[in-house]
């Protein structure tokens, strides 16, 4: 039974016991009372029922297991947005797929949620091997907005789902100092220090008109199209305020988190990666640890060479660190577009990213500009916020110019 049918029982109840003191009549008020409490243990269980069920990750469709596998080979985004406008499309199974969506965010959605599934990318990295070897993140990290094409998610950025409000999470500082005494001499004092850190809503969305041909198309261009678009719009946004956020309406990131450790003016990466690991080292840092740069530093270290002339190796050159190559990371810190690029290494797993929904599309065909032309208003929007929970996590690699920066010591740019 649902939780309004039980709601408007008690109420009935209520009303009978309201009627039954003013009638002075105590049977019958004694009557409603021991149904009111026996209504009243249905609805708590039922309220545990419904919150549980909320805090499931969804049902697979058809009961195979296969839902994530399911949405990718069969959601399509424009069926899904011209089925929301009203156009005479079979969007069954996108409709279907809103339920499950909405477990995942914890809430409905204001117009229609797109499964971050259908965004899914492949970034390089590499681990082991000098070589890069294109690798997809696994599906069923696949939670939530910023997900969409997120290499920070795919380094191991924890990502908190279904928030409410602003979070504030405790962070110990320091511990409390240990020592050794003579027998009966007295301890020295110490007191563990906590601060905290805290997760607070910010909207990132787009505001477009599309037509309603492109949205009547079955044409899989137009699908891939319409999905880079809002890939673009939301996911890729979200990445970057990840790594180097503005701030105020935006994300800080984790560049822009006053803190973190740094190397600065490396006179060839080698070394700068050697440093960086140091540093993490010496902080303790966990075992999370990757590094993330941009392609024009991942030329460089493909084209360093040994005493004989031969390729060194991009893994040789980066310590075999884990390394991720992304345009999403910054190529103007603190000099022209394209000249200072940015490493980030440290343990990803002490970013945390708070997701308050998945990527929510309202269309309005009756904005008046669109219904004019007979096209649609579409809005998209996501809310999330990202935090560093440890500072000293990250090390930040500073001062890096492709064109002039040597890959290993004495080799020449």
């Amino acid at each position: 039974m649902k939780t309004s049918d039980l709601m408007e029982q008690r109420a009935a109840i209520v009303a009978r016991m309201n009627a039954a003191h003013t009638a002075d009549d105590n049977a019958a008020f004694e009557t409603a009372e021991t149904e009111l409490r026996n209504l009243d243990g249905k609805l708590e269980r039922q309220r545990k029922i419904d919150a549980a069920d909320r805090a499931e990750p969804g049902t697979p469709i058809n009961g195979d297991g296969k839902l994530d596998t399911e949405i990718r080979s069969r959601f399509s985004v424009s069926r899904a947005l011209a089925g929301a406008a009203g156009l005479g499309v079979d969007w069954g199974f996108e409709r279907e797929v809103q339920a499950e969506l909405a477990k995942r965010a914890g809430k409905p959605a204001e117009g229609l949620y797109i499964p971050t599934e259908v965004f899914e990318t492949r970034v390089l990295t590499t681990s082991t091997g000098s070589e890069l070897v294109p690798t997809e993140h696994r599906p069923d990290q696949y939670i939530s907005a910023l997900t969409a094409a997120s290499v920070v998610r795919g380094l191991g950025a924890r990502v908190l789902n279904g928030l409410t409000g602003n979070l504030s999470i405790p962070r110990e500082t320091d511990s409390p100092a240990i020592g050794w005494v003579a027998e009966n001499a007295a301890l020295t004092p110490d007191d563990a220090d906590f601060d905290s850190i805290t997760l607070s809503p910010k909207h990132a969305g787009a505001l477009s008109e599309w037509s309603r041909n492109m949205l009547l198309q079955a044409s899989p261009d137009v699908e891939t199209l319409l999905r880079q678009m809002l890939a673009r719009n939301i996911a890729l946004t979200i990445d970057r305020a990840a790594i180097l956020g503005g701030g105020a309406n935006e994300p800080t990131g984790v560049l822009g988190t006053s803190g973190i450790q740094k190397v600065t003016a490396p006179t060839n990466l080698f070394d700068a990666v050697a440093d960086a690991v140091a540093l993490a080292d010496v902080e303790n840092v966990g075992a999370s640890r990757g590094l993330l740069t941009t392609p024009e530093i991942r030329k460089v270290a493909a084209k360093a060479l040994d005493l004989n002339g031969l390729p060194i190796g991009v893994d040789k050159v980066f310590h075999s660190q884990p390394t991720t190559f992304s345009n999403q990371v910054p190529k103007t810190l603190g000099g022209s577009p394209g000249t200072e690029h940015g490493l980030i290494y440290g343990d990803w797993s002490e970013l945390l990213i708070g997701v308050w929904s998945e990527i929510d599309v309202l269309i309005n065909p009756y904005e008046s500009t669109a219904y004019s032309k007979g096209n649609v208003s579409i809005r998209a929007m996501a809310t999330v916020d990202v935090a560093v929970r440890h500072k000293k996590a990250f090390v930040s690699i500073e001062d890096v110019v492709p064109a002039t920066i040597d890959a290993m010591p004495g080799s020449g740019s």
